[in-house]
C-alpha cells in the first residue's frame, strides 16, 4: 500500500511518511487518524515543517485516470482510477422515472421555447467525469504539500482516427464531407446498402422471404451507439431474444472499429479541467503536456509498459528511482436506487429435462405485433414449474455497502454484499457472518480499492 500522509497539529501539510512510522506514532499516542482515503494521520505535538517540492501528474481520460504523486527521490502514489462506465444510461433512466412521476401529479402543458442552458453547460455524464479529475487533485492537495500539477491534454480527430483504423488512409479534402452515408436517405438504408441487403449471420436476403433488421453489435443497454460500424444487417429469424443471450449467434460480436467516445470527451473538457484546477489552487503551478511528449519520456525512462499510471509517472520533472506499487481503484456508486429485483420462474425443459428460466423458454418475439405462435416459439417446451417468479424489495438502506472495509477476527476484509435483509454480511473471502460480529466498519466513500497491480 501507499505511504501515509501527515498533517501537523495546526493543519499544515507535511511530507508523507512510511506505514511503519505511522503505525508507531499511532500506537504511542503521538498521532491520530485524520482520514482514511487517502490514509492520513494528524500529529498531536509540534514538529518541524520542512517540506520538499512535490508534483502531482495526471494522465487524464474518459474511462481511466492515471495519477502519480512524487518528489525528487520518492514516488508516494502510483495508481489508476476507473470512472463509472454506465453514467449516461443512469442519467437517462433517471430522466424517464422523473418525467413519469411528474406526469402523475397533474397535467403540464408541453413547453419547448423556455429552456435556456447556462454558458459553459456540459452534459451531466461528461460533467461527472470532468469533476472526478478535479476531485482526485483536491483529494491529494488537501493532505500533501503539492507545489505543481501536470495534466496531459490532447486534441483528437475522430473521423481521421476511424479512417486510419479501417483503411489505413488519411482523410483529405472532401473526404470529411462525403462519408459512408453520402447520398443515402437514412442510417437504415446505409446499413443495408453496405451489407448488400443480406443477413450477415445466415446469408439470406429479401428474395428468400425474410425481413431485415439493423442490429446493434454492442447492445444499446451496454452503451452501444447508432454509428454505422456498430450496426449489422440480420434477418428476423436470426434477430431473436435467444440469439442475444450468451451462446447465441449475436452474442459477443465486436465491431470492426472501436468507439471514439474517449476522444470526443477529451476534445470537450480538456481545457475545462485545467482551468478549474487553476482556479481552485491559485498558489499551485498548473501545467499541461501532450501525449507525444509523454510517449517519448516513457521510452527514455527504460521502455516502461504502456499503462495510465506509468504515463503519469513519465510526466513532469521528477522521475525518482524509488517507485511505488501500482494500485487499481474504481469509482463506486454511492447509492443503489434499484429497490426491487425480479427473480424469474424456473421450468423443466421437456426436450432434455434441464432446468431453465422463463426467459430462456420464451416466445422469442421482438415486437408485440408478432404473434406468440411463431416459428421461434419455445414456450411449448415448458414442463413442470420448479419455482415461481418473485420480486424482492429492499425497504431500507444497509449500514454496510459493497466495497466497505469490515474488521472481523482482527483482520480487515472487503464487503462483497449484504444478505438476509441486512442481518448477514458476505466478505471478500466468501464467508458469510453475522453483522453483529463485525467490530469496526470503514466506508470506502467514492473510490473502491480493487488490487495492487
Amino acid at each position: 500500500m501507499r505511504d501515509v500522509f501527515v498533517i501537523a497539529c495546526d493543519g499544515t501539510r507535511l511530507m508523507p511518511t512510511s506505514r511503519y512510522r505511522a503505525r508507531k506514532m499511532l500506537n504511542a499516542g503521538k498521532a491520530v487518524i485524520h482520514k482514511h482515503q487517502p490514509f492520513t494521520i494528524r500529529l498531536n505535538h509540534a514538529s518541524e515543517k520542512n517540506t520538499q517540492p512535490i508534483e502531482l501528474c495526471m494522465d487524464t481520460g474518459s474511462e481511466h485516470i492515471g495519477v502519480s504523486v512524487k518528489s525528487e527521490k520518492h514516488e508516494y502514489v502510483h495508481a489508476q482510477y476507473d470512472n463509472l462506465p454506465d453514467e449516461k444510461e443512469r442519467y437517462a433512466s433517471q430522466k424517464i422515472y422523473r418525467r413519469t412521476r411528474r406526469n402523475r401529479l397533474r397535467y403540464r402543458k408541453a413547453r419547448f421555447d423556455n429552456r435556456r442552458k447556462p454558458e459553459g453547460w456540459t452534459a451531466p455524464s461528461i460533467r461527472n467525469k470532468k469533476e472526478n479529475h478535479v476531485r482526485l487533485t483536491a483529494m491529494y492537495a488537501e493532505v500533501c504539500p503539492i507545489t505543481s500539477v501536470v495534466l496531459e491534454v490532447g486534441q483528437f480527430d475522430p473521423a481521421a482516427l476511424q479512417a486510419m483504423e479501417e483503411t489505413g488512409e488519411v482523410l483529405q479534402g472532401t473526404d470529411y464531407q462525403r462519408g459512408k452515408r453520402y447520398d443515402l436517405a437514412n442510417l437504415r438504408e446505409a446499413v443495408f446498402t453496405r451489407d448488400r441487403y443480406t443477413c450477415q449471420v445466415c446469408g439470406k436476403s429479401v428474395k428468400d422471404g425474410v425481413i431485415l433488421h439493423a442490429h446493434h453489435i454492442i447492445y444499446r443497454s451496454d452503451g452501444g451507439t447508432d454509428r454505422l460500424n456498430n450496426l449489422l444487417t440480420v434477418c428476423d429469424r436470426c434477430h431473436t431474444p435467444k440469439n442475444h443471450k450468451p451462446g447465441g449467434k449475436l452474442y459477443g460480436l465486436k465491431p470492426v472499429t472501436g468507439t471514439f467516445k474517449d476522444a470526443t470527451f477529451m476534445n470537450i473538457v480538456r481545457w475545462h479541467i485545467v482551468d478549474e484546477i487553476k482556479a481552485l489552487y491559485p498558489d499551485i503551478e498548473v501545467r499541461h503536456t501532450y501525449g507525444s511528449y509523454t510517449k517519448a519520456s516513457r521510452r527514455e525512462l527504460g521502455q516502461l509498459a504502456k499503462t495510465h499510471a506509468n504515463d503519469a509517472y513519465a510526466m513532469g520533472e521528477f522521475h525518482p528511482k524509488h517507485r511505488h506499487r501500482e494500485e487499481h481503484w474504481k469509482k463506486k456508486r454511492r447509492n443503489n436506487r434499484c429497490l426491487a429485483k425480479f427473480y424469474d420462474a424456473k421450468y423443466i425443459d421437456v426436450r432434455n429435462g434441464s432446468k431453465k428460466s422463463g426467459q430462456q423458454l420464451s416466445c422469442n418475439r421482438t415486437k408485440r405485433n408478432i404473434p406468440r405462435n411463431n416459428p421461434q416459439n419455445e414456450r411449448v417446451f415448458r414442463g413442470q414449474a420448479v419455482s415461481k417468479g418473485r420480486i424482492s424489495i429492499r425497504r431500507k438502506r444497509y449500514d454496510l455497502q459493497p466495497g466497505d472495509i469490515a474488521i472481523w477476527n482482527r483482520k480487515p476484509y472487503s464487503v462483497a454484499g449484504i444478505q438476509n435483509r441486512g442481518a448477514y454480511v458476505k466478505l471478500s473471502n466468501k464467508k458469510v457472518i453475522s453483522i453483529k460480529n463485525v467490530h469496526t466498519k470503514y466506508h470506502c466513500h467514492g473510490w473502491r480499492f480493487i488490487s495492487d497491480l
